[in-house]
């Protein structure tokens, strides 16, 4: 099995500043944006971004929350292996605000459309974005593109993106992994 580096500690640390910033220019006071990190992997993409644009950036008031999707993905109870639920927690409506999902990879974009069925519990949000530290962008099976990214990856037959994050790995590092 093969394992290269797309992404270093250093790549990631720049990527997340770029990250910040396009969300500063397109949300300026986040008086009426949420962000939601979709369970389980990109809660820690959504931490560090809310921590950069507080203590970086100055932004005060940012509503963060965690959504699992699990119970809406439409592969729920057709694997073999059982799906392991996560919490969510968003302890504020969504009614008429501008919502940034927050996730790790976007892939075949089933997640994503998990997570827009997932968010209507907690409100009809005004407008839905999505922000990803990696677009597999030839991987797509639904019409559904991040409005942010942190790097795009062709990867291709059996080849899977593997993020790593010092909060749960160990180390910030993002490989491509190969048979």
């Amino acid at each position: 099995m093969s394992q290269k580096v797309l992404l270093s500690t250093k790549e990631i640390h720049i990527i997340l500043h770029r990250l910040a910033c396009q969300l500063l220019e397109n949300h300026l006071d986040f008086k009426n944006t949420v962000l939601i990190g979709l369970q389980p992997r990109g809660i820690y993409l959504a931490e560090r971004l809310t921590k950069l644009l507080k203590e970086e950036y100055g932004v005060k008031n940012i509503q963060l929350g965690f959504l699992d999707i699990t119970f809406y993905r439409d592969d729920f109870r057709r694997g073999e292996k059982s799906l392991q639920a996560t919490s969510t927690h968003i302890d504020f409506l969504v009614e008429d605000k501008k919502v940034v999902f927050i996730d790790d990879v976007l892939y075949t974009g089933r997640s994503i459309r998990a997570a827009l069925t997932a968010i209507q519990s907690f409100g009809r949000p005004q407008e839905i974005e999505l922000l990803t530290l990696i677009d597999r962008r030839f991987s797509r099976h639904l019409p559904i593109q991040p409005n942010y990214r942190g790097r795009q990856v062709d990867a291709i037959n059996d080849e899977k993106v593997k993020v790593m994050w010092q909060e749960n790995d160990g180390k910030d590092v993002v490989y491509l992994v190969g048979r």
